[in-house]
């Protein structure tokens, strides 16, 4: 690193990188940056007031305790009993009132880093939950975590104390100069040039050590990710039989993380035996000349005891000082990756409009698309879908009592629409509207996803008991109601035997994917909600259950409008439109045609069997099962 100004002297990397935030007119930023910090913390001003007068008192009694120290040794060794007791008891309770003190000091800055910290982190929870899903997707889900987590903690642990900290090492630094210098000059200036000098000297170490952290970090998040990999497969791993493969994998990174350690350790020694020597030289050096002034009867022993003990508080506090200005890089850093969260457009509400379609909601909504076209940017796409456009000039429509199929082919833009619909991505042109029987349309928005329930792919059970998976999406509902709705998706018959209190692991453990499935169909059922929106919801079903399920819903709410996005033709026999996504259009189309067309399909293309086949009548044929899908 090239170092500029007066920092050529010092050489300090952090000074540097402010120097260069000041060049490149990066330190405006800089500014904003703890101006947004001390936003979450003026709430706390007057106890952060209070925090760093206890600690400038706190600093006081220390030095007073000191100085005390240095008398009571004065007095024994000149053997002035008269003042013995006194200065025993002012030094006794000088040391109870500082431990007060710095307990006290501790328990507040504890107290406070948690506020803070839960005040930005609940800003930024509802920031994230609230922020448009285009341009939130832009961010992978481990670096909101990370963003979430660590650089929260980062500030949490700056934005109160950083200030007091300051100001309290300024002044313990000023005042134990001061006290030095009155005592003996020479002494003060030889405890003042023996810490930049020790510092100087643990430069190079303090990189290294930012170097083998960095490593660290990277080989603890390979190796991390080599054992969530391998336990998240580990019946692929168990039914190949290739745990000798995985094991050599593993010895593989623990020798990276060996040999690496091993190395920082050796030279963790050589640097330090090095600094412990120059350390020793300078302390020997100030010993030197603090027995010449003792030898020629120009200090006493408890001078020399105060001396050499403020030499190193005098050393520490200028350590802490140049330290804080890593800590307010590091804060500010984390604070702008904060920003870009908290400045993420949010979703667009509408209150009002809520309320105003709650009474004609109980008579069924439709839902519309309008002449919609949507295109991702790059980078923006949802998973396994077109980065470029996904819909052109789109129109759809679904009425009350309908259940309308809509299909594509995989990643051919069916969650696109689903997310359209929830107003979770916004059309460029066009609109999605909500209306009622008479007629009056409504925009959706964040709001209005009151009046739909949603069954994403995947498995969506979460860890917990299955009541607590369904009253998360409607806290008020009762036992009675959550097994009428099971029994509707047809997960009663396995509920019953293990409660509605059975505890579930994560990602549904402990159950089959098609339990996880009618699980999370019987959750959207109890939001009762006048639009039901699926998925690939029924994927993990079998044709029989997928029927049934589908036939219970509809039984369950006439007036239900049920949208489901499928690629599997046995559902469509029970739907009564069918749309499919094709060139960016969203076309209706005939069950006859979808067969035809499924037919005319490579992949779909009936077997040529030799074997002679006989024929059966009606009732022979399997249940559930169209030949023109075999």
């Amino acid at each position: 690193m090239n170092y500029t100004s007066f920092n050529k002297y010092i050489q300090s990397d952090a000074i540097q990188a402010l120097i260069d935030k000041k060049t490149d007119g990066t330190f405006r930023e800089f500014l904003d940056d703890w101006k947004w910090i001390f936003s979450f913390s003026a709430r706390y001003k007057g106890i952060i007031v209070f925090y760093t007068v206890l600690g400038i008192l706190g600093s006081s009694l220390s030095l007073v305790s000191a100085w005390i120290s240095r008398l009571l040794i004065n007095i024994v060794v000149g053997q002035e009993r008269e003042k013995l007791g006194l200065l025993v008891g002012v030094m006794l309770g000088s040391t109870v009132f500082n431990l007060i003190l710095g307990s006290v000091s501790s328990r507040i800055n504890t107290k406070i880093s948690i506020y803070v910290n839960n005040d930005i982190q609940s800003h930024i929870f509802e920031h994230i939950l609230d922020a448009r899903w285009k341009e939130l997707s832009r961010y992978p889900s481990g670096d909101l975590l990370n963003r979430f987590n660590n650089d929260v903690g980062t500030i949490a642990g700056n934005a109160i104390g950083w200030i007091p900290n300051l100001v309290i090492n300024i002044y313990s630094f000023a005042i134990t100069f001061v006290v030095l210098f009155r005592l003996d000059p020479v002494m003060a200036w030889i405890a003042i040039l023996s810490a930049p000098f020790l510092l100087a000297m643990s430069r190079r170490i303090m990189r290294r050590q930012k170097e083998y952290r960095r490593r660290v970090l990277e080989l603890n998040s390979g190796m991390m990710s080599f054992e969530v990999e391998t336990f998240f497969n580990f019946d692929m791993i168990k039914s190949f039989g290739v745990f000798g493969y995985y094991g050599r994998k593993l010895r593989e990174w623990q020798k990276k993380y060996r040999d690496y350690s091993l190395d920082y350790n050796m030279f963790h020694i050589k640097t330090n035996i090095l600094l412990t020597a120059v350390g020793t030289a300078v302390s020997m050096a100030a010993f030197g000349y603090c027995l010449f002034r003792l030898w020629t009867g120009q200090i006493l022993y408890g001078d020399m005891t105060f001396f050499l003990q403020q030499r190193g508080s005098l050393s520490n506090r200028f350590n802490s000082l140049v330290g804080t200005i890593p800590g307010m890089l590091n804060s500010a850093i984390s604070a702008h990756r904060v920003r870009e969260l908290m400045d993420l457009p949010r979703e667009k509400h509408d209150p009002e409009s809520c309320e105003r379609m709650k009474a004609p909601a109980e008579q069924g909504l439709a839902v519309k698309l309008k002449d919609i076209s949507f295109a991702y940017q790059s980078g923006e796409k949802a998973e396994g879908e077109p980065p470029a456009g996904v819909y052109e000039h789109a129109s759809f429509s679904a009425s009350p009592g309908e259940i309308v199929a809509i299909l594509a082919p995989s990643g051919g833009g069916k969650t696109t629409f689903m997310r359209l619909l929830l107003g979770m991505l916004e059309p460029d042109r066009g609109a999605v509207v909500l209306q009622t029987r008479d007629g009056e349309e409504m925009p959706v928005n964040a709001d209005l996803r009151l009046f739909f329930s949603y069954v994403p792919q995947g498995n969506t059970v979460l860890s917990g008991t299955i009541a607590e998976n369904m009253r998360m999406v409607r806290e008020d509902v009762t036992d009675d109601e959550i097994v009428a709705a099971l029994k509707t998706a047809c997960a009663w018959e396995f509920v019953e035997k293990m409660g509605i209190d059975a505890k579930i692991g994560e990602r549904g453990r402990g159950i089959s994917e098609g339990q996880a499935q009618r699980l999370a169909i019987a959750r959207a059922l109890v939001r009762n909600s006048p639009i039901l929106l699926l998925d690939e919801a029924t994927s993990a079903l079998d044709i029989d259950t997928e029927e049934r399920v589908l036939s219970n819903i509809i039984k369950s709410d006439p007036s239900k409008v049920i949208i489901v996005s499928t690629h599997r033709p046995s559902v469509l026999k029970l739907c009564d439109r069918v749309y499919r996504v094709r060139d960016g259009k969203i076309e209706q189309t005939s069950l006859s045609d979808v067969r035809r067309e499924e037919l005319q399909t490579p992949e779909r293309r009936p077997l040529r069997v030799e074997a002679s086949i006989p024929d059966l009548s009606e009732s022979e044929k399997p249940r559930g099962v169209d030949w023109w899908e075999l």
